[in-house]
């Protein structure tokens, strides 16, 4: 018996002609090799549609195309032959496409001060969308650190003080009596509140660049904020951690500046949007602060 040929419905015309801005999947499972690991994400990979009265699209062969993620380094060119892909298997149809991938970078970072290093994921999502001649290259990262209030810190400040007062007021001092009260409860009457903060960037990347500064970027971001949380620590790390947020206390208002400041500095990035969110231990809300920059035509 001769093989009928399968029906291709997506090749008929439609009864409501209208062009469609961006038609697709999401949430497809693929592996990602970044730095030589390998990782497990999500992709959305999809198309415009263009010619009015077409059907649809072909989603399988946006989904074959995916698959030379699991082969190559997840570079610019990649995502660049992606597009080509989806394009070239649409022509006609489609003039632009787009696919955005959802990971999360698993990166060894050292203790403070020990020879102690561990293991902290940053969830990321990248984003290629464009034509046969232009890419716009987004990555999105974000973040955790610590925050002390500088509000809490001057006031718990103020409360030492009094407490000073309190217990020595009129007295000669003595070096050690003064070295045992600091060393004690009664010297630290009060501590500021700090609390688990998140960084949330949206980066424009040049459209150029041979590599994803992904690290770059994180490094540079943790660097401007100087309380990023830690993984594994020996108590001397979380002295020191202590004493970097004791010299480091900041309002939401001072991290986004911090990082905007950092951020305007490098070279890979043609613009950006950053959200600090820092979870207040004092309030049950929390305290936010946005900043968005772009480089100037030269």
């Amino acid at each position: 018996m001769t093989a009928l040929p399968l029906p291709d419905i997506a090749r008929q015309m439609t009864t409501a002609p209208l062009a469609l801005d961006w038609v697709g999947m999401q949430g497809i499972a693929v592996p990602l090799r970044l730095h030589g690991e390998r990782l497990a994400a999500q992709a959305d990979a999809g198309v415009s549609l263009d010619k009015a009265d077409a059907r649809g699209i072909h989603m399988s062969r946006l989904y074959l195309a995916l698959q030379r993620l699991a082969h190559e380094e997840l570079r610019p060119a990649l995502l660049r032959a992606l597009i080509d892909d989806f394009l070239a298997s649409h022509t006609e149809l489609s003039q632009r496409a787009s696919v955005r991938l959802h990971f999360e970078a698993l990166l060894q970072r050292p203790a403070l001060v020990s020879h102690l290093s561990g293991w902290k994921g940053y969830p990321c999502e990248l984003l290629a969308e464009g034509d046969a001649r232009h890419m716009r290259l987004e990555l999105r990262l974000q973040l955790a650190y610590s925050s002390t209030c500088p509000c809490s810190a001057a006031l718990a400040r103020q409360l030492i003080q009094q407490r000073f007062a309190s217990d020595f007021g009129g007295r000669a001092l003595e070096h050690a009596d003064l070295h045992a009260w600091l060393g004690g409860s009664a010297g630290i009457a009060a501590t500021p509140h700090s609390q688990r903060s998140l960084a949330d960037l949206r980066l424009q990347l040049r459209g150029d660049l041979a590599e994803l500064p992904l690290l770059a970027l994180l490094d540079c971001a943790e660097r401007s904020l100087g309380t990023a949380v830690q993984t594994a620590v020996k108590r001397a790390d979380e002295q020191a951690f202590a004493l970097a947020n004791g010299q480091n206390p900041m309002f939401c208002e001072d991290a986004a500046r911090r990082l905007h400041h950092a951020l305007a500095q490098r070279e890979e990035l043609l613009a950006f949007e950053l959200t600090v969110v820092h979870a207040e231990s004092l309030h049950a809300h929390d305290a936010v602060a946005r900043s968005r920059w772009q480089r100037e035509a030269a």
